[in-house]
């Protein structure tokens, strides 16, 4: 099955199961359309709800674009640059360029850039936060689908070493974010009051995180 937008058919894939009571249509990071319904489903009516929620879909697709786009080539504090592999040297970072030779572990380059850059932001949050609270641990690892997590008991906050590809103003509203679970560990209407009396832009920022 298949979708038509603009100059591209895009594959429709369809995932019967007997447990599923609803129809869910999702695009995923390969481009494709995923509906998950019931085995009763007919094609005659997976054709019908692709036409019927043809404008979501379409909205889907370029949502997902948008996230390839900003996804690839090389990322560093919110700047794109274009790979060029090289045998002179292990790594270095141009203008425009990375210069890298093949087999370079970049993870383990970007994970010593962090050390250092998300301690400097954490202790520059910390000491400028509104409340008193009490003094914390940085983690760092790469997760898939949070970008920071903060337990309350341990005082210990994690961040997403995906967050050094991003732009600074990123790393510091997780930071907040993470912070004001030490006040409130839920995600009540307290909680958001807090993260926008330190960070009064969050709206805005997180609707663009969810473009990465």
């Amino acid at each position: 099955m298949k979708f038509s937008y603009e100059d591209e058919l895009i594959d429709v894939i369809v995932l019967k199961k007997k447990s599923t009571k609803h129809t869910y249509i999702r695009v995923k990071s390969d481009g494709k359309i995923y509906i998950t319904t019931n085995i009763f489903t007919t094609d005659r009516q997976i054709k019908k709800l692709l036409k019927s929620e043809e404008k979501s879909i379409i909205r889907m697709i370029n949502t997902e674009k948008i996230k390839r786009k900003n996804s690839d080539g090389f990322f560093f504090l919110g700047k794109r640059y274009d790979i060029v592999y090289v045998t002179y040297t292990d790594f270095s970072l141009g203008e425009d360029r990375v210069f890298m030779k093949k087999g370079f572990d970049i993870y383990k380059w970007y994970k010593k850039q962090a050390r250092t850059i998300f301690k400097e932001r954490l202790d520059y949050c910390f000491s400028n936060y509104s409340k008193d609270i009490p003094n914390v641990s940085l983690r760092i690892r790469k997760m898939t689908t949070r970008w920071g997590v903060c337990n309350t008991k341990s005082h210990v906050i994690t961040l997403n070493l995906e967050l050094i590809k991003r732009d600074i103003k990123y790393l510091d509203y997780v930071i907040i974010h993470e912070l004001s679970h030490l006040v409130e560990a839920n995600h009540s209407s307290k909680f958001w009051s807090l993260v926008e009396e330190n960070y009064p832009d969050y709206k805005k920022v997180r609707k663009e995180m969810k473009l990465f």
